[in-house]
C-alpha cells in the first residue's frame, strides 16, 4: 500500500476572518501536525479539513487561527523533528494528525507511542496550557490482526495516558469507502474532507468554547 504523499501546506485564518474578531480579543493558535491527510493531498488547499475546519471557527466568531504543519509522507518521528520549529510562536491546541505511515511501514507500535508522547511533553513543556488533541487512526486489513488491533490502541493509550482529548478515529464515515475518496482509497477527496472536518469539530468545538 503506498504511503501517503509528500506535500506541504501551510493554512492560516485569512485576513477577513481574523478582521471579523472582536476588537480586543487576542486570537489563539491551533496546530495541526500531520501528514498528507491534513496537508490535503489530492485536493485543493480549501478543500483540506484544517481550512473547513478554520470556516467554522470563522462562522462561529471564535479568536482562533488555523496553521496547517502537514507534511505528506511524514511520521510520528518527523513531527517530532518538526515540533521545535512550530513552536517558536505560540501554540494554544495542539492537534496529532500522525502515525498513518508509520503503520503502513509497518514501524512498532512501541514507537509510535514514543514519539505521540514526546511530542506532548515537548508541547506542554514550552506551553504549559497548550490543549493536546490526539486523532486515532486505524490500519486496513492486510497488515495482520494482531499488528491492527495495537496500532489502533495505542492512540487511546497515548491520550489516556497523558491526559489529551481523543478523536476515535478521524476517518469515521470516510475510511475505505470509495465515494469518499480518491483512487488510492487512502486519501479523501472533497466530499470525503467535509466529513473528517466534522468528525474533528465534534471534538474540537467544546475545547474551543471553553476558551
Amino acid at each position: 500500500m503506498p504511503l501517503i504523499c509528500r506535500t506541504l501546506m501551510p493554512l492560516v485564518l485569512s485576513a477577513t476572518a481574523v478582521a471579523q474578531q472582536p476588537a480586543g480579543v487576542e486570537k489563539k493558535t491551533i496546530v495541526f501536525l500531520g501528514d498528507s491527510l491534513s496537508a490535503g493531498s489530492g485536493v485543493k488547499p480549501q478543500q483540506a479539513f484544517p481550512s473547513l475546519v478554520s470556516d467554522k471557527i470563522r462562522d462561529r466568531g471564535l479568536p482562533f487561527e488555523v496553521v496547517n504543519a502537514g507534511v505528506g509522507g511524514d511520521t510520528t518521528a518527523g513531527g517530532l523533528r518538526r515540533l521545535d520549529w512550530l513552536l517558536q510562536r505560540r501554540v494554544d491546541v495542539l492537534v496529532l494528525e500522525l502515525g498513518g505511515n508509520d503503520g503502513l511501514r509497518g514501524l512498532p507500535v512501541s514507537s509510535i507511542k514514543a514519539n505521540l508522547k514526546a511530542m506532548i511533553d515537548k508541547a506542554r513543556a514550552k506551553y504549559p496550557d497548550v490543549k493536546i488533541v490526539v486523532a486515532g487512526m486505524q490500519m486496513p486489513p492486510n497488515v495482520g490482526a494482531k499488528y491492527r488491533e495495537e496500532f489502533q490502541q495505542a492512540f487511546y493509550d497515548v491520550a489516556k495516558e497523558n491526559n489529551a482529548t481523543m478523536i476515535p478515529f478521524l476517518l469515521e464515515g470516510v475510511g475505505g469507502l470509495r465515494e469518499f475518496n480518491q483512487p488510492d482509497l487512502i486519501h479523501p477527496n472533497p466530499e470525503g474532507h467535509k466529513i473528517v472536518a466534522d468528525v474533528v469539530w465534534k471534538t474540537l468545538e467544546p475545547l474551543l468554547l471553553e476558551g
